[in-house]
């Protein structure tokens, strides 16, 4: 039986930011591949170029060179090779910030519905969903607050409702629970796995947070740039 298509496929990425003498190379010659249903950790000390591969995954930066697959389908390769990249992105990736980044004006619940009335949802059954998915998070009882009176913590579990809301195939998060107790990072961390598992999903986590390591299936070490270590759970 053939492996499944990876839902993520980075193959020989480079990125480079400036020219010449000082051109500074935050990635090098990068491989990595992330399956359905896989949670993949990404650690790594600062400047070890996480932030940046997560980015490129999004289409959010643009690597200098390499090939970057989603879900099957060639995304760039010298260029990018996808009309809509909004779209893309909106259907397809789910992205937790290390900031929440939540609308100022929008009550939590509206905040989460709002992605899904961008992909055509209608507005009550948006706001129902909302709610399902705040209550998993165990922060439903504060769903009309608006973001300037929620906690950090409150505020970045509402920012993960939102990345889940129209079901991506690829979810991608920068310090998720940085602002979570263990409590609640362990809640955070066993929903993505659910959802992982239930959806074929493929999550990519960058953490620094230990006791989150043991939610992930393998944990990818990067190091001035490079894979240093791509390890299985438990190996």
């Amino acid at each position: 039986m053939s492996a499944p298509t990876p839902l993520v496929l980075l193959e020989s990425v480079a990125m480079v930011f400036g020219q010449g003498e000082t051109a500074v190379r935050a990635l090098s010659d990068v491989t990595l591949a992330v399956g359905p249903g896989e949670v993949v950790g990404l650690r790594g000390p600062s400047g070890s170029g996480k932030s940046t591969l997560l980015n490129i995954i999004a289409c959010i930066q643009e690597p200098s060179a390499g090939r970057l697959s989603l879900d099957g389908q060639t995304v760039w390769e010298g260029r990018y090779r996808v009309a809509d990249l909004r779209r893309l992105r909106r259907e397809r990736i789910g992205f937790i910030f290390q900031f929440h980044n939540l609308l100022p004006f929008l009550n939590a619940r509206d905040n989460v519905a709002l992605a899904m009335t961008l992909a055509g949802m209608g507005l009550e059954a948006a706001r129902g969903r909302a709610m399902a998915l705040l209550g998993e998070l165990q922060v439903d009882r504060r769903a009309l607050a608006m973001p300037a009176r929620l906690s950090g913590g409150e505020a970045q579990r509402v920012a993960i409702a939102r990345a889940l809301a129209n079901d991506p195939h690829i979810i991608l998060a920068d310090e998720p629970t940085a602002a979570l107790d263990s409590e609640r990072a362990r809640v955070v961390m066993d929903l993505l796995r659910r959802v992982a598992r239930e959806r074929s999903s493929a999550v990519l986590v960058v953490t620094h947070d230990e006791k989150i390591f043991d939610r992930f299936d393998r944990m990818v070490s990067l190091r001035d740039g490079r894979i240093e270590a791509d390890q299985r759970a438990g190996a």
